[in-house]
């Protein structure tokens, strides 16, 4: 199964670029919070350098990552000018122009340039620590300048477009096709895949652990079928997401398995 290791800028003590109260830190970690969910639904196995606002070195990052080992290491940052609205746009920066990481990074730009954004094209920055000790392909994300309101007004509003295009980069690079978004559980005649963790003859069972899978990112669902009520995550048009999904589960330590 595929794997990505998610390392949102800065945090704790080093708030990254700041603009009218605005703080880096904070908009990259919810930006890589919402791709890793996204990442996540899709079959993907994310591991994060955090999750939450601490500080961690540079160099602790990369090791984070090693430790964790991975296809990729995709790094959330928002860039920032001597000047506020001096420029605009993304890109995304590489150790240097070859394999992997130039292919995520084009796909990366290519995607944010769809939802609006100027594509500044990828840059070479080996001095960065996160791109130089990191063990496998990396990418670091500039998504849009801090210091300019157009891309704020843009980051704000199309927040979820910019999340879904990111992971596509993500999804496509790794040869796992686009973000299929679970819908419900009503198939109105289509056939879609399912993942069921569970099945009760009490609610409150039911409640629980759809409770306890929401609280993990997974799009759950409870369905009332045969004097049961049964636990699914996802309806997935393609088998393939629901084995990934189901892996994920499992992984987890969740005992299911995939319907229709």
């Amino acid at each position: 199964m595929a794997k990505v290791i998610l390392d949102a800028g800065h945090g704790g003590s080093d708030p990254g670029a700041v603009y009218n109260g605005r703080q880096e830190k904070d908009d990259v970690l919810r930006l890589t919070m919402a791709v890793g969910r996204l990442l996540e639904d899709n079959g993907v196995e994310v591991a994060y350098t955090r999750t939450e606002d601490v500080y961690d070195t540079p160099f602790e990052k990369a090791q984070i990552a090693n430790r964790e080992g991975g296809d990729f290491f995709v790094s959330f940052h928002r860039n920032s000018s001597p000047e506020a609205n001096q420029y605009s746009g993304v890109e995304t920066l590489v150790y240097d122009k070859s394999g992997k990481k130039l292919e995520l990074a084009e796909a990366v730009g290519r995607e944010l340039e769809q939802v609006g954004f100027r594509n500044l094209g990828v840059k070479e920055r080996p001095g960065l620590v996160v791109l130089r000790r990191t063990r496998m392909p990396a990418v670091l994300i500039e998504t849009g300048f801090l210091n300019t309101d157009a891309d704020n007004k843009r980051f704000d509003e199309q927040f979820d477009e910019i999340a879904e295009a990111i992971a596509n980069g993500i999804l496509e690079t790794l040869g796992l096709g686009r973000v299929e978004e679970p819908s419900g559980p009503t198939t109105g005649g289509e056939r879609l895949y399912r993942v069921q963790a569970g099945a009760f003859r009490q609610r409150e069972y039911a409640e629980d652990l759809l409770h306890r899978l929401q609280q993990q990112g997974h799009p759950a669902f409870i369905l009332y079928d045969d004097g049961l009520y049964k636990v699914q995550v996802g309806a997935f048009r393609q088998l393939d997401n629901a084995v990934r999904m189901e892996q994920t589960l499992r992984r987890q330590g969740y005992s299911t398995f995939i319907t229709t």
